[in-house]
């Protein structure tokens, strides 16, 4: 028997990537294969993201944020009902704490509500109490449809299904090479190779890489960004019910510090957004040089340093003295002191970066021949999971009618 070829390599074992994989398996394509370099599914973004199903609050209307966020999150508790994973639509409370955050807060409310979110109640000063009674501001907007899920659960599913259908998936797979052989696509790695028709590259902090390994020219790098998070003490964890936000700033891409609670009880704090010098660097001591190379020869990083010096030295600052990132917290919940948290856990963001110093914000697919590159897919990526996924395996799809 010669070696097999498969219709469809997904490279990327994160939601997303596992996600198309069901996407194409429930399509009718069962010759699908999903490579993951490390050796267990989830292993960077999606399994060390703090668990939120997100509304559809803060993106633009008419965006593929807005549209795959809205239409994923109904599809993402859908499939948590009919599967049994422990999910709670909660609800969360974004708060305004100061009378110059107002403008801001209609602006978020405006947005959601041209989202379609049904469930928006504007609050004032003591209805915020109501849902958060420790939480301290002038104003918010409580959000019902945002809900809480272990993402880790849900990729497990997503692998069961994609392997009881006839898919399949390998671990400790990385890919080294891409090469073209006739009508057919050659991923090299050092415990073999794998033939296919499509290649879908959803590699998350390393998609900018292998499309250039496949011969694409991505046109933005990916910037990783370090999150951690403090969790709070048992004994404290009465100060928080469910979810409170700040209201974000717009300059910005990052949400700020918050506080969640989780599917299993705990509640975490946090995260910041430190520049990371290593694309897995979960550490702050983690350094690569070849990573911090690539930054520093990149032009569109310099643009963004000059742009944004100021917060990024603040995030700095806060990654290393607990004081201020609890003066960050206590402009919520004023109650929280640094005795309340103990350490958490920290995950990395794959921030795409144009040449021009652009922060990308929405996705970014990018197709070329028998190829789907997923550039960016930052939050809410886990909660359109579904919704993309099935949107990257149409065009994967696409590329399997057009060369047989």
């Amino acid at each position: 028997m010669g070696e097999r070829i498969y219709d469809v390599a997904i490279i990327g074992g994160g939601i997303v990537g596992l996600a198309t994989a069901m996407a194409l398996v429930r399509a009718g394509v069962h010759s699908v294969v999903v490579l993951e370099a490390e050796g267990r599914l989830a292993a960077h973004q999606t399994g060390n993201n703090s668990g939120v199903i997100h509304s559809g609050l803060y993106y633009k209307p008419g965006s593929l944020k807005a549209k795959n966020c809205v239409a994923g999150r109904e599809a993402l508790y859908r499939f948590c009902r009919e599967q049994g994973i422990d999910h709670e639509p909660c609800g969360k409370l974004v708060v305004a704490t100061r009378a110059s955050e107002i403008p801001a807060l209609d602006a978020v409310e405006a947005k959601g509500r041209a989202n379609g979110l049904q469930k928006l109640r504007r609050l004032g000063r003591e209805e915020l109490k109501e849902y958060e009674p420790s939480v301290a501001g002038i104003a918010g907007l409580w959000v019902g449809e945002t809900g809480i899920v272990d993402y880790n659960r849900v990729c497990d599913k997503f692998a069961e299904i994609i392997q009881k259908q006839g898919g399949e998936i390998r671990l400790n797979f990385k890919v080294s090479g891409c090469r073209r052989e006739g009508a057919e696509l050659i991923l090299d790695s050092s415990v073999g190779r794998v033939r296919c028709r499509s290649l879908v590259n959803c590699a998350g902090l390393q998609s900018d890489r292998l499309a250039r390994m496949c011969g694409v020219r991505p046109g933005l790098q990916i910037i990783p960004f370090r999150g951690e998070y403090f969790q709070l003490a048992p004994q404290r964890r009465h100060l928080v019910r469910n979810l409170v936000y700040p209201v974000p700033d717009a300059r910005f891409p990052f949400l700020g510090v918050h506080f969640t609670r989780m599917i299993g009880g705990g509640r975490e704090a946090g995260p910041n957004a430190v520049l990371a010098f290593k694309r897995h660097g979960y550490d702050k001591t983690s350094f690569s040089l070849r990573d911090t190379a690539q930054m520093a020869f990149y032009p569109g990083f310099w643009i963004m340093s000059l742009k944004y010096w100021k917060m990024g030295f603040g995030e700095f600052y806060r990654s290393f003295s607990k004081k201020a990132f609890v003066r960050a917290l206590q402009r919520l919940i004023p109650d929280i002191r640094a005795e309340d948290l103990e350490p958490g856990a920290a995950g990395v963001r794959a921030q795409a970066l144009e040449i021009n110093g652009f922060l990308a914000d929405d996705f970014r697919i990018q197709e070329a021949e028998r190829m789907v590159h997923v550039l960016n897919a930052p939050s809410p990526a886990a909660t359109a999971s579904i919704s993309i996924g099935e949107s990257i395996a149409a065009l994967a799809m696409k590329n399997i009618s057009l060369r047989r």
